[in-house]
């Protein structure tokens, strides 16, 4: 299949507009495509670079493989146009939210009581799992957003939301971002606006993705408040994530031990909670970014620290942790050596606990 059709296939099924594709890329990449440049691609006058390949898979939620690979491209439309569960979803989401509207929905420690369950949750479900509850919470609460309390709850589903997105380089989850913020300071409250920046910092920087939307995100927390936080603590890493994956070892190296000072203000005595950052998180957080930079005693180390105290639950961090191995592995010049270890270890992770961070890893192992 020709990746002109793919292209016109997908924008369709979105509803959107040759000119409302281009804005979607501009809007997450800042490029300038035209509407006439899309056309171009869809008649296949011109094929789009990697580039833009990667700024499509985010826009359109589709693998980057599909879009590279012939194949992959009709099987996934086969797959697609196959499914019959997508208007009965809608149907159900509407409902829901109406309902929300004409009852007034559930109240401000109720949203309170779902931030707590979904931050444990998170931490042992799927990815397919959360997104599809987080679709329903979400339907229902931007109907109540009526007052601070509502727009924080809004802003924290969002920013988890936003860890479920599917698309290979994290610009999919951009926008979810992005408008997290912007509900977070809909709400006033400091804490949550630097938490939600943050959040995204450290979720973009160790997925190694939007490197510069991670920088800024995490620099607009750190500007918000000096006070020490978990906040401050994701973006101080989302940052250090960034610079190692740019190549600045030393600015990575002094952010990390920034980071340690100021876990030692604000770790986490919860162990299992996505807005928690206990001492075995800390050191998945290190051994990914000493990987990164190479230096694998330090790696190890910090490896050795996460698994000591990882709860046996969390079965998923551990996976992490060796995935990580399989990267040192790889940067050591045993490019097929890293890649069987992590494959091995994604393997004997049941599917559906495997998560869109674990195959963003996967990619930049392979890489």
């Amino acid at each position: 299949m020709d990746i002109g059709e793919l292209i016109r296939e997908l924008r369709t099924s979105h509803g959107w507009s040759q000119g409302r594709l281009a804005d979607e890329i501009n809007a997450v990449h800042g490029t300038t495509l035209t509407r006439e440049y899309i056309a171009r691609w869809e008649r296949g006058k011109v094929r789009p670079s990697g580039f833009y390949l990667a700024a499509l898979s985010g826009v359109l939620d589709v693998p980057l493989a599909v879009l590279e690979d012939p194949m992959m491209r009709r099987t996934f439309l086969t797959d697609v146009a196959g499914t019959a569960i997508a208007p009965v979803v809608a149907s159900d989401l509407l409902a829901r939210g109406f309902a929300a509207r004409l009852t007034g929905g559930p109240s401000e420690d109720a949203w309170e009581a779902t931030l707590a369950a979904y931050g444990t949750d998170y931490m042992s479900l799927g990815a397919a799992d959360i997104q599809r509850r987080l679709a329903g919470d979400l339907v229902v609460v931007q109907q109540q957003l009526d007052t601070p309390r509502l727009w924080s709850a809004a802003a924290r589903l969002m920013t988890l939301y936003a860890k479920t997105v599917p698309g290979s380089d994290g610009n999919a989850a951009v926008r979810w971002y992005r408008m997290a913020a912007t509900a977070a300071d809909r709400s006033g409250d400091e804490g949550v606006r630097v938490w939600v920046r943050g959040r995204a910092a450290i979720a973009l920087g160790y997925e190694g993705a939007a490197l510069g939307v991670a920088d800024a995100l995490a620099g607009q927390a750190l500007a918000l408040s000096e006070r020490p936080s978990l906040g401050r603590l994701n973006a101080v890493y989302g940052l250090a994530h960034a610079a190692a994956l740019r190549g600045d070892r030393a600015t990575a190296l002094a952010l990390d031990e920034q980071g340690r000072r100021l876990f030692d203000a604000v770790g986490s005595h919860e162990q299992t909670s996505d807005y928690a950052v206990p001492w075995w998180r800390l050191n998945v957080f290190r051994s990914l970014l000493l990987a990164r930079l190479g230096d694998e005693r330090a790696a190890i180390d910090a490896q050795d620290q996460a698994l000591a105290e990882l709860p046996a639950s969390l079965p998923r961090f551990a996976t992490h942790l060796e995935l990580h191995r399989g990267l040192m592995l790889a940067r050591a010049g045993d490019r097929a050596g890293g890649i069987a270890h992590a494959t091995t270890a994604m393997d004997a992770l049941p599917p559906e606990k495997h998560s869109l961070t674990l195959r963003m890893l996967m990619d930049e192992i392979t890489a």
